[in-house]
């Protein structure tokens, strides 16, 4: 392991949530925790008065009764969706995000199946609620985020009367409330199909180990965007905790469809993503450098750039000022979740002065497991585990690939109300993840994709899909892609066929030409992991809502 760039940071110790967002509002008065848009301005709420609408509205439901209740939110990233999460979590309750992309019955199924006596949702999803109070009837509450006004008839309460008679209300109660750390905390569900929801349990310690020692592993700075939905442990535990542990302001974006644009608005110095995102940004820069003829400029700037920086200077924000200024001029680092990332699209970002750290992560481990570090960045891995787990490769082959295993601090209690499942993944203390991958030389994990997804060759080859995919996607024209096997007449899998999307179209190739070209993108694989056939899609991949493909 290369010692001499491995320093963790000293990050300040906690014990719990509440302990976190009291001392950031009096360590930062008068920083803003959060920036958003409403109504078409621009508001910001510092860290103090974030903690009293925290304050407030966990006395209004400690005064519903509800102050160790199960309680869900599915509605959209907003900041009263982070007030409530915060409400929860320093309660002695228990926080349920719901994917609000789920269909009617996969959320009904979740809210039965997660013993919640409280929803939160927004005005646009209401009806969905009111309309089958019957089918939730573990639900004694329904609070709407924004509806400015009452519904008739209908019971619903609203957040705004909560919040205002909240601070009108003695908080001694509230803020009596305590929970075991080890206990469930933070409830989510990692899949919303009916019947075969899996609930992952994480305790409040789960929480604070991810956060501290995460944060040992990568540092962040002083102002976020937060874009990645907030059910997702990644964005709620990543982005929303760890940035109100280093007081940071929060910057919501709106729209996906935003997320350029606000960055230039507001300014971030970091954003966590998913590498769909950085992909996106890397074409762009670079079909714009096409464009513009300024290839051979950019060629030597980068090699400038490198030059200099053996000699300790470095030139990269001045060479690449424009490209700077496309990402709002502070940009100083992504930091990249969900999935691997192809290393040309690390070191691209490396060379123009973006650090892009990757690092691996489940949500059944809080969710983060690795992360690279900042002065020892190698975009090929997600970096080194988390300083609280240990790690290892089960029953690896001869090239040292295995199923990834993990212990310690941060690995969940199990799944909700389900022995069987939790037995299948939790053996002798480890969490078998199901993502295969090997450690290198250095000590750094290298994913090489998920167990679910090989494909296994007549022939007794293993193939991981993502290897392939990550070679095809570097194709300009290519926006997405599935490796998926084909079977003989035994039935048997005995080849490959690359499944693209081409949102802009592939110009005047002929499908023929796609295919040599992407052989030739994958030539440097064994044979047998080349595809032999294409299949061009006329419509895009259906996603999730963090923009990963369902296979």
């Amino acid at each position: 392991m290369p010692e001499k760039y491995i320093t963790y940071y000293e990050v300040e110790p906690l014990s719990s949530i509440r302990e976190l967002l009291d001392k950031s509002a009096a360590a930062a008065p008068d920083t803003a925790a959060f920036r958003f848009k409403e109504n078409g301005h621009d508001v910001s709420v510092t860290y103090p008065a974030f903690r009293d609408d925290t304050e407030a509205l966990g006395a209004s439901l400690t005064a519903l009764g509800c102050g160790a209740s199960h309680i869900a939110c599915y509605g959209r990233n907003s900041y009263r969706w982070a007030v409530v999460y915060l409400a929860v979590l320093k309660s002695a309750g228990v926080y349920v995000p719901i994917d609000r992309e789920l269909p009617a019955d996969d959320v009904i199924n979740i809210l039965n199946h997660s013993d919640s006596e409280v929803l939160f949702c927004d005005a646009q999803t209401l009806h969905l609620f009111t309309e089958n109070r019957a089918r939730i009837p573990g639900v004694k509450h329904i609070i709407c985020l924004d509806t400015p006004t009452a519904v008739p008839g209908s019971g619903v309460l609203l957040y705004d009367s909560l919040l205002a008679a909240g601070y009108e209300r003695d908080k001694r109660d509230y803020d009596a409330l305590k929970s075991d750390e080890n206990a469930l905390k933070l409830l989510v569900y990692t899949s919303g199909t009916t019947g075969l929801a899996k609930g992952v349990m994480l305790s409040e310690h789960n929480l604070v180990s991810s956060i501290y020692y995460g944060l040992q592993v990568s540092t962040v700075f002083d102002t976020c965007l937060s874009v990645l939905p907030y059910h997702h442990t990644y964005e709620a535990v990543s982005g929303l905790l760890v940035s109100l542990h280093m007081r940071s302001t929060i910057c919501i974006n709106d729209k996906l469809r935003n997320v350029l644009k606000n960055i230039q608005y507001y300014k971030p110095s970091y954003v966590y993503l998913v590498p769909a995102f950085a992909e996106s940004f890397y074409k762009k820069i670079n079909e714009s450098i096409d464009k513009n003829g300024l290839r051979g400029n950019f060629n030597n700037g980068v090699k400038l750039s490198r030059a200099m920086l053996k000699f300790g200077i470095d030139l990269r924000r001045k060479l690449f000022s424009d490209i700077h200024e496309q990402f709002g001029g502070r940009l100083r680092k992504l930091v990249c979740g969900g999935a691997p990332i192809r290393p040309e699209i690390g070191r691209f970002f490396e060379d123009i002065g973006i650090s892009l750290i990757n690092g691996y992560g489940i949500t059944e481990c809080s969710p983060l497991v690795s992360a690279n570090w900042d002065k020892f960045n190698d975009p090929a891995t997600v970096g080194f585990n988390l300083p609280c787990i240990d790690m290892r490769i089960d029953a690896p082959t001869p090239e040292g690939i295995g199923e990834i295993c993990v212990r310690g601090d941060v690995v969940m209690l199990g799944y909700y109300k389900d022995p069987e499942q939790t037995g299948a993944v939790m053996r002798d203390g480890w969490f078998y993840t199901g993502d295969y991958g090997m450690i290198n030389k250095y000590g750094q994990l290298v994913i090489t994709g998920r167990k679910k997804n090989i494909i296994v060759l007549s022939n007794g080859k293993n193939i991981y899909p993502e290897e392939i995919e990550a070679l095809v996607a570097r194709l300009p024209y290519v926006t997405d892609v599935i490796v998926r096997a084909d079977k003989n007449e035994h039935g048997e899998q005995s080849s490959l066929t690359a499944e693209i999307f081409c949102a802009d179209g592939f110009g005047e190739r002929s499908e023929r030409n796609i295919l040599t070209e992407i052989r030739r993108e994958c030539s440097e694989l064994p044979s047998y992991k080349i595809p032999s056939k294409l299949s061009v899609r006329t419509e895009p991949f259906v996603k999730t809502t963090t923009n990963k493909i369902k296979r």
